[in-house]
Order: C-alpha cells, then structure tokens, then sequence
C-alpha cells in the first residue's frame, strides 16, 4: 500500500503540460549529490528505434559481464520497470522509501514526474554501483530531463514526426532538438538513415564539439538485411571489413538499429570497443518487451506512429504468422491514428477499437470519431468498449492477435494475461 500510496503522488505531478527544462532536475540531483557523474553514461534519443539501441547496449554491456544500469520510459505494466540493474528492477520498497524522503524538496522545487524520476534513477545505478549506465532520452533531447548526463557517448536513432508541439514541426527542426544530447568532448553517433536528416544531426554534433562522430552510412553500412521468426540477420561493413550479424529482435529496423548500439562501443574506444567486437555472441542476449513481442498466440507492439505500424504489418508478413489476424487497437488521441489503424489493416482480417483502462482521459481517443471515421474508410473494425471483452473477442477471432497503439494498450494486455515484460 505505501508503495501504490507513493506512486500516485509522484503521477499528480504529471498533470498539465510538459515542464521542459534542466534546472529542476540538477537541483534535485545536486541534493543529492551528482550521482550522475559517479559512472560512464551512453545517452541515446530517436523518434523509433532508441528503445531497442539501449536494449541493444544493455545486454551486450551485460554479456561482457558488467554491472548495467538501465532508465527507460514509459514502463508496460509496473513503474519498477523503468529502472532496472543487471535485468532486475528497483525494488518497490526502495522506490517507496527514496520517493518518500525526497518528497519535501521535490515539492519544494517544483520537479515534474519526470524529473523526480530521473534523479531518483540516477541515484539508484550511483547507489548499486553499476559500471555503465545506459539511459533513455524521454522527450526530445535538448531539454529533456535525462540531458543532465555527461555522456561517454550520445547518439540518436531515427527520427519521426512526435511531440510537434515542444520540438518543431519539421523533421529538421525535431532533429535539431534531438541532437541537443551532443556534447563537446563527448563522442557522437548519427544514426539516421535519410541524408538530409544525418546532415543536421552531424552538423550539430560538429557545432557543439564532439569527438569522434560516426555516422551511418559514412562510417558504417547495413546490408542483405532478412527477417524471419528467429530475428533479422545482417551484413555490417565497417572500417573496410564486413561481417554477418543477427539480433534477436524482429524487423529490417532492427538491423540499424543494432548497428547503432555497436558503432556507440566503437565510438567510445578502448575496452569498449572490444565488446562491439564480440557482437556476434553477444547480440544473442538481447530482449525487449512490447517490440514485436510474441507470447503463445498473442503478439505486442508499442507502435504508436505511423512508421512504427507499418513496421510491425512488414514484420507479420515476413515472419508468416498464424492466420486470420485479430488486432486489439487504441491509441492516444494526439497520434496520428489514422495512419496507424490504415498500416494495421492492411494485414488484419479485424480490427477491434477499444479504450486501454490507463490511457489518460484527457487524451483518450474518441471512439464514436474513430468507428465513424474507420467505417467511411472501410476499414474491417468492429468498436468495442470494453477493454476485457475485446481482448476476449479478439482471442476468439484470430489465430494470431496483435495488440498495439500505445505503451498503456501493451502494459494493459500484458498485465490481465499476466506477462511479465522484464522476463528472459
């Protein structure tokens, strides 16, 4: 109970719009003594993709036989599981007993549930004496909370169309906030495959002084790229030698992606570099819940882009699942779900439009807008309201059930089918 009790005081300072900034999260961090400055750091940022480069990092810095801290966001099914140690998360009572003394300066400054959050993570992997942190970007780069890091090494992934409203409206303008995480003295890794976007990163890691700076398609290639049920298996050329690779992880995406994890050892040289090398054993460690996440008959991605969902159609046709396709859909009103429910369609035999019991009212999807708009598209939806029963009809419906739209679609799935999202 003091666990829950505390957990709805940290999410009452969500409320209202995102306070983006880094003088809050430093006064807090400094209470607390720069825990932050206490390891080596490898910071990434992306639109897709960054969740699966620190998967990536994560199990290949373990399989050397580190001691990894992990801070990601959001979580699927517990708050625990965005601070995680060597696979294993933040014990609730540490979380409750950390939330609770921090309580009155966290008040006192005004830190927003992110904030209080990422200093209480990087106080965790200080506390546990981790040998590396890996740490998720939450939104944007430049002021985002986790920009307080001095990193080992920074890169960014793919960038999309997300959060126009604190980052631009350009794809130029998102990736300029983005490579805010570039740091002078700090290597850089652009991992964006379209040139135009790969120029603005770079030119801003140049800007700011960061050394080295390795860019896809420069630096490093990705080719002969095949999925299939075991994962994408790829062809890396780098520093004029080539070799084949395999990730666990299913889709083409997936094959740059983990291109990106590896040219971020390369990047920060010495012992580092010797685990890029051993990527062909270690990359078999790699997990990631929610990504294209089979469980028996039932399939989880967090897509919550249009990109994303055509990802995941691609990945159903690649791989050759079980036919027909159920697919339990809902997505936060401020994405671009039409897009999303069009990529979905073109490989589900039904779609089934519900409402995920976490997604926050004040941006659920409207379903009478959805069914209305699905039906003059002619899309095969059926509106159910019920979060339970269109998981029950779509189980019934389809040999294969895709679960997707949101983190709190997936979390939601996951928790009444009793799937634990940190489990090997």
């Amino acid at each position: 109970m003091a666990y829950e009790a505390a957990l709805e005081r940290l999410f009452a300072l969500t409320g209202g719009a995102w306070r983006l900034g880094l003088g809050r999260v430093s006064e807090m961090l400094s209470l607390v003594g720069n825990p932050h400055l206490a390891y080596p750091v490898f910071h990434v940022a992306g639109t897709n993709g960054k969740g699966s480069t620190v998967a990536t990092l994560d199990a290949m810095l373990r399989g050397s036989g580190l001691r990894v801290g992990r801070y990601t966001s959001p979580h699927l099914v517990d708050f625990s599981e965005r601070i995680v140690v060597n696979g294993a998360p933040m014990p609730k009572a540490s979380i409750t007993t950390w939330l609770t003394h921090w309580e009155p300066e966290m008040a006192r400054i005004g830190a927003t549930f992110f904030e209080a959050t990422t200093a209480m993570a990087l106080a965790y992997f200080a506390e546990q004496l981790v040998d590396v942190a890996v740490v998720e970007v939450g939104l944007g780069g430049r002021l985002d909370a986790t920009n307080v890091v001095q990193p080992l090494v920074a890169a960014v992934t793919q960038i999309g169309f997300d959060h126009v409203e604190y980052l631009g409206e350009t794809l130029e303008e998102i990736a300029g906030e983005k490579a805010g995480i570039f740091k002078r003295g700090a290597a850089a890794v652009v991992g964006d495959t379209r040139v135009h976007i790969r120029d603005v990163l770079t030119a801003h890691a140049t800007t700011v002084g960061a050394t080295p700076i390795l860019v896809t398609g420069r630096d490093w290639h990705v080719s002969d790229v095949h999925v299939d049920g075991a994962g994408t298996s790829f062809t890396l050329t780098a520093r004029g030698a080539s070799r084949r690779l395999q990730t666990p992880l299913i889709g083409e995406f997936q094959a740059h992606n983990a291109a990106v994890a590896i040219a971020m050892l390369q990047a920060a040289g010495g012992r580092w570099r010797a685990i890029a090398e051993n990527a062909e054993v270690l990359l078999a460690g790699v997990q990631l819940a929610g990504r294209f996440h089979r469980w028996n008959a039932w399939l989880f991605d967090v897509a919550h882009n249009p990109d994303g969902a055509a990802t995941v159609a691609a990945n159903l046709v690649n791989v050759g699942v079980s036919t027909p396709i159920a697919a339990v859909v809902c997505v936060l009103k401020d994405k671009d779900w039409r897009g999303i429910l069009l990529a979905i369609a073109a490989v589900a035999e039904q779609i089934f439009l519900t409402a995920a019991p976490t997604a926050p009212a004040s941006r659920a999807w409207n379903l009478d807008e959805v069914e209305a708009w699905a039906v003059a598209a002619g899309i095969r939806a059926t509106r159910v309201d019920q979060f339970d029963v269109a998981l029950q009809r779509a189980a019934a419906f389809g040999a294969t059930v895709l679960v997707s739209g949101s983190f709190h679609t997936v979390g939601d799935a996951m928790e009444r089918l009793q799937v634990d999202p940190l489990a090997r």
